[in-house]
């Protein structure tokens, strides 16, 4: 019995495990969404499609799974792109399908005629239009298999009018199993190992596709053997465990100034593990160009002059780092090593500095220390783009891989909300915790409405300064001053009540501790405004390289 296109589409995604599928209907399109009606994944219908792309976004990161989002012809379409652009860049699976006019009328000016798949090219590792309603699942099956595989990212399918309300005879395509990755040779591996133990300092840098499940249990192994000191990035947040914290030496990702950095820069070692360049480029870090990096990651590394490792172990990560573990022996830092990091650690734990705060506002590090006093491992935070998100990075400090999420490819912002109501589906049991800077909330706060129907447990903190302070400090210290960068009060405490949720304010680290624990007892999202005292951001870029401005 033949069937149309947008059950075959529907059909392919229940064949794939899609549980969730994110997006805004439309007439090209509206056909999926018909069918969506009767079975298939759940519908989460959002606000805006970049959003919606931010919410896929995040079911990729968290699940390892592509997030499925969906729009309709034209500007529908064009709204997805900084979505894709963002998982694409920082390794998120994602597969999004938009309509799009009829085949006959691609190459006439209709009504939200362009060129999709031209449009998403550049910004996606697969981006199509199909021209056959029978080819329709063999190019869903074909986009998953792109999305997920390393250098995970987007794939963009473009779907004509009529090949969704066509008819197709044959059957869905169940998934195609992913490549299998091996691990390097024993030969490299017992290199690997010897390099390791003539080294006065090896160093792991751990980053965004090391911080996967498996390649974390492997990780927290090889650490708990050899006592090797390890720098995460902000992706790679919570690789390390409690139990192997006196291991960690902080986060790297924006502007040379962190014990971590100088951890790097001493090291005659450095084992680059899952690390993407987008994170944090090896100019930051390797800034004199002599550093001896390995490195253990599933694709092979782009290289420029500071990034010039001396082996790549290309394959599986877990298993390479398993295979080591195995090989290298219980390894023994020196005496001179130890003292060095001894000095980091205290650098790292006892370096917050606290000015007096002004009346009426909270200073960072007293949100971050109310955080971390009530924030335990299962839950999620969701941190976006802004001076926020670089005390957030540096401070806050996170146990569980992918709990602590962060854009640092494109620094894109928006996504803390959209991110958060994906955790929550994901993580359903557990309390989500999202924080923006005022500015950064208002690109993606209308889905605080969607929260709501949802009736997510979300607690969402806006650190409000009235101004897009991360540009605005950099810009003083280019130009002792700044500019574009004020804008007029908001109210946000009447903004979350005019959704349905509930608003609070808390102007003293008292007032926010019992905000925090008010938002705990709700069933249902809960904005905390915080006036924030950002006196203090100037240390944040302090004896930083001339380029490092970001």
């Amino acid at each position: 019995m033949s069937k149309n296109g947008a059950e075959i589409i529907v059909n392919s995604l229940e064949n794939h495990n899609v549980p969730y599928i994110f997006g805004i209907p439309g007439a090209k399109i509206d056909g999926v969404f018909d069918t969506l009606e009767d079975h298939g994944p759940e519908l989460i219908l959002a606000r805006h499609e970049q959003n919606a792309a931010f919410m896929a976004q995040a079911i990729g990161r968290l699940t390892g799974e592509p997030g499925v989002v969906i729009a309709t012809s034209g500007p529908g379409a064009s709204n997805l792109a900084t979505g894709l652009v963002t998982a694409t860049a920082e390794g998120d699976p994602v597969v999004a399908l938009a309509g799009q006019v009829k085949r006959s009328d691609l190459s006439k000016l209709t009504h939200q005629s362009m060129d999709n798949a031209a449009l998403f090219a550049p910004i996606t590792k697969f981006s199509t239009e199909i021209q056959d309603s029978e080819t329709l699942s063999e190019n869903i099956a074909n986009a998953f298999r792109i999305a997920k595989t390393a250098k995970k990212g987007a794939s963009f399918l473009s779907i004509p009018q009529d090949v969704t309300d066509g008819e197709v005879k044959g059957e869905a395509i169940k998934p195609l199993s992913a490549p299998i990755l091996g691990t390097a040779s024993d030969e490299d591996i017992a290199d690997l190992a010897r390099r390791i133990s003539e080294a006065k300092l090896p160093t792991l840098l751990v980053g965004m596709r090391a911080s996967g499940k498996k390649e974390t249990e492997a990780i927290r192994k090889l650490v708990a053997k050899t006592g090797l000191p390890v720098v995460e990035t902000f992706q790679g947040a919570g690789i390390i465990s409690r139990d192997l914290e006196n291991h960690f030496f902080g986060r790297v990702g924006l502007f040379r100034n962190q014990p971590g950095d100088m951890l790097l820069k001493r090291s005659d070692l450095v084992l680059a593990v899952g690390y993407d360049p987008i994170e944090y480029e090896a100019r930051n870090w390797n800034a004199e160009k002599d550093a001896r990096i390995v490195v253990i990651d599933e694709v092979p590394m782009e290289i420029d002059q500071y990034m010039q490792p001396e082996v790549e172990l290309i394959g599986s990560i877990a298993k390479t780092i398993e295979k080591l573990s195995h090989v290298v022996t219980s390894y023994q830092l020196s005496s001179d090593a130890e003292n060095y990091l001894a000095t980091l650690q205290e650098k790292l734990t006892n370096g917050k500095q606290i000015s007096e705060t002004a009346a009426g506002r909270v200073h960072p590090l007293e949100v971050i220390d109310s955080l971390q006093k009530n924030v335990t491992d299962e839950m999620t935070v969701t941190v976006d783009v802004g001076s926020h998100y670089i005390w957030m990075a540096r401070h806050f400090r996170s146990y569980e891989p992918r709990h602590l999420l962060f854009s640092n490819g494109m620094q894109t912002l928006g996504v803390a909300l959209p991110w958060a109501i994906s955790a929550a589906l994901v993580r359903p049991n557990t309390q989500i915790i999202s924080i923006s800077g005022d500015g950064g909330f208002l690109f993606s706060a209308q889905e605080l409405e969607t929260a709501v129907r949802l009736k997510q447990k979300i607690i969402h903190l806006i650190w409000n300064d009235g101004s897009y302070n991360m540009v605005e400090f950099q810009e003083e210290m280019k130009y002792n001053r700044s500019s574009g960068v004020h804008f007029g009060p908001v109210d946000f405490v009447k903004y979350a009540e005019a959704f349905g949720a509930k608003g609070l304010r808390a102007t003293t680290k008292d007032e926010l501790e019992a905000a925090i624990n008010e938002g705990f007892a709700t069933d249902g999202p809960v904005i905390i405004d915080i006036p924030i005292d950002y006196s203090d951001n100037k240390e944040l870029g302090k004896t930083i390289l001339p380029d490092q401005f970001y």
